[in-house]
């Protein structure tokens, strides 16, 4: 027998022998839709009444929905949805939903073809035209007599990267229906999309809004309750993780889902070193990983010329541990796209890229007087060296630059 199956034997049979912390771990991950959603009541009635009228065959209105990650917006519309079309069903009223996650699906094309899949019409993946795929789309909800309530959550995602297009027909889509019938609701926790749409696009889109506000504290620790109820065997987690784990989803501006990842996470890591109680070093534990692999997910995520700010900024700190000013940080930008024969970007787009990844935290870039000479950014690395490094040292593209000397460095110090 080899040593590697040896060493896998031990750590199956070590966790079939450790103790039990889970019942049902799923319980606790985002996707998961409960029966009961605590302190969300204001916004379940508000969703309701504004969609109630499909059950008596009436187009609800247009719904935009937003507010910070891990406020319930997404089980809330699911949860709306899902008892409205059971309801509709139980009456003989023609209604159906269609939930469409933007930043997953990606394309007017495949928004528009699980719209189609939705009705039952059989979509290629490739091969039609998009205008094509949205008049079958509308030729079926037309026959079949169906009011469609159609949900785009993180709506920003596609607007960011298809335009408002898709949007606009969207919305003008009962115009041209003569039995059939489409309300659209939007989920987004970026405000600042809603600058990109046109203005017709963004007030019949936005025909009623409803809010999420942040849960503080003590309602997250009520949904933790509610959750751990179901997921843990009793008495494997103790109060203080509970309480730690609710006060640092409410320092991260309420995200309930930020909770739900620590506290299965937590119970993993004492699953997997035998412990019968999930305890408060668990949870931190927990907390480090989720903000590691959450800077990892999103540098290797980020477009290409945003990683090549990074980069540029990365190959500064060598230099520069104090950080640089944002005018060193763009030649050295543009040296990396010369070296890969890629097109810059102008000095006032790539200022705008460093204020972006100011905002997610990737950089940290603060106004500084240079007396004279004006006010300008010092900008450094906001996450760790050596996770940037590991990231784009993996990267098709960067991995040709990480370890090059940029020529203005060596202007600049002569």
């Amino acid at each position: 027998m080899s040593e590697e199956h040896d060493l896998l034997d031990n750590i199956f049979d070590g966790f079939l022998r450790g103790p039990k912390i889970f019942k049902d771990r799923e319980v606790l991950r985002p996707d998961y839709v409960p029966e009961h959603l605590p302190h969300r009541n204001e916004q379940l009635q508000q969703i309701g009444e504004i969609l109630v009228p499909v059950l008596r065959g009436f187009r609800g209105s247009n719904l935009f929905i937003y507010g910070n990650t891990g406020t319930g917006k997404t089980a809330v519309v699911k949860h709306v949805l899902d008892r409205l079309i059971h309801k509709g069903h139980e009456i003989g009223a023609s209604v159906e939903g269609c939930y469409l996650n933007c930043r997953l699906i990606g394309t007017d094309y495949r928004i528009l073809a699980r719209l189609g899949e939705s009705l039952g019409i059989k979509i290629p993946f490739t091969g039609l035209a998009t205008n094509e795929v949205f008049e079958r789309f509308k030729s079926e909800l037309n026959v079949k007599h169906t009011l469609i309530i159609v949900v785009l959550d993180e709506i920003d995602a596609l607007v960011k990267a298809q335009g408002d297009a898709l949007l606009y027909e969207l919305t003008r889509i009962n115009e041209n229906l003569k039995n059939g019938r489409l309300s659209i609701i939007g989920i987004s926790n970026d405000l600042r999309f809603k600058e990109l749409l046109d203005p017709r696009v963004l007030s019949s889109l936005s025909e009623e809004e409803v809010i999420f506000k942040p849960y503080i504290a003590t309602e997250i620790k009520d949904i933790l309750l509610e959750r751990a109820k179901i997921s843990f065997v009793e008495n494997t987690l103790s109060d203080g993780a509970l309480n730690l784990c609710s006060a640092l989803a409410a320092a991260e501006h309420g995200d309930a889902r930020r909770a739900l990842d620590l506290l299965r996470i937590a119970g993993e890591l004492a699953e997997r070193e035998g412990s019968l109680v999930v305890n408060e070093s668990h949870i931190r534990h927990a907390g480090e990983e989720i903000e590691q692999d959450r800077v990892v997910t999103v540098l290797k995520t980020l477009p290409l010329h945003s990683k090549l700010v990074v980069c540029g900024t990365y190959l500064m700190k060598k230099v520069r541990t104090e950080g640089s000013i944002t005018g060193d940080i763009y030649e050295v930008y543009k040296e990396l796209c010369g070296q890969l024969n890629l097109e810059a970007l102008t000095q006032r787009r790539v200022s705008g890229l460093i204020n972006e990844l100011d905002i997610i935290g990737l950089l940290n870039a603060r106004v500084v007087n240079l007396g004279r000479y004006g006010r300008t950014k010092k900008v450094r690395l906001g996450v760790s060296y050596s996770i940037v490094k590991d990231v784009f040292n993996e990267d098709v593209w960067l991995n040709q630059v990480m370890t090059y000397s940029p020529k203005c460095i060596g202007e600049k110090n002569n």
